[in-house]
């Protein structure tokens, strides 16, 4: 499902405009992406909870050229699913 299709259907189901279901995801999505950028945790009870990781600097081995590359210390999103997700995915 692309987020177009999400914005489609948000709109047939609360009977909103196409141009304000597209307002509502974006600002939806949009401050799940600020408030992971400030380092805090997003929870949507029974869906999952988004939250950021730090990783460490690394160098791994590119195995086709055998050639060491340094990978820096990031931050990354991590999800993980709620219950009632998994049972929905499970079935």
């Amino acid at each position: 499902m692309t987020k177009r299709e999400i914005v489609d259907l948000v709109a047939r189901k609360a009977h909103l405009t196409k141009r304000a279901s597209e307002e509502a995801v974006e600002v939806f999505l949009s401050e799940i992406g600020r408030v992971l950028s400030k380092g805090e945790k997003v929870v949507l009870s029974g869906f999952g909870t988004f939250r950021v990781i730090s990783m460490r600097g690394k160098t791994v081995k590119i195995p086709k050229t055998d050639k060491m590359v340094t990978i820096k210390a990031h931050r990354s999103p991590r999800f993980t699913p709620g219950k009632k997700l998994k049972r929905q995915v499970i079935r």
